[in-house]
């Protein structure tokens, strides 16, 4: 715990997979959503074990911020979404992929359920 907020430690292996999954995000992906939206994840393992959990996925494609000592958080790398809080509809499929073992993620806008009625 860190002044009184829980937290947790991420495993080497979800560090790794982090850092190359942030690499693989194309700039035009990085829209900074900032309202809700939905995610369906297509998550191909390479064996039936698989150790991905989904939220690893979630944490990866928000924004990215540091907060050196005694100074306000800054951005360090804008995200397809502002905070991960934002999913309010997520669809996760799992496969087998020995070959090619790979996540392939969509995100979208959620609109409004009612126009504004008059």
């Amino acid at each position: 715990m860190i002044a009184g907020r829980p937290s947790s430690i991420k495993s080497e292996k979800a560090l790794a997979y982090e850092r190359d999954a942030l690499r693989q995000i194309p700039p035009a992906a990085r829209r900074r959503f900032a309202g809700p939206v939905r995610v369906t994840l297509r998550i191909f393992y390479a064996t039936e074990l698989p150790d991905l959990d989904e939220s690893l996925i979630l944490d990866v494609l928000q924004d990215r911020y540091a907060k050196p000592k005694n100074l306000d958080r800054y951005l360090v790398q804008a995200g397809v979404y502002r905070n991960d809080r934002q999913v309010r509809e997520k669809h996760v499929f799992h496969a087998i992929d020995q070959a090619n073992p790979r996540a392939e993620i969509t995100v979208e806008a959620l609109l409004p359920q009612q126009e504004r009625l008059l």
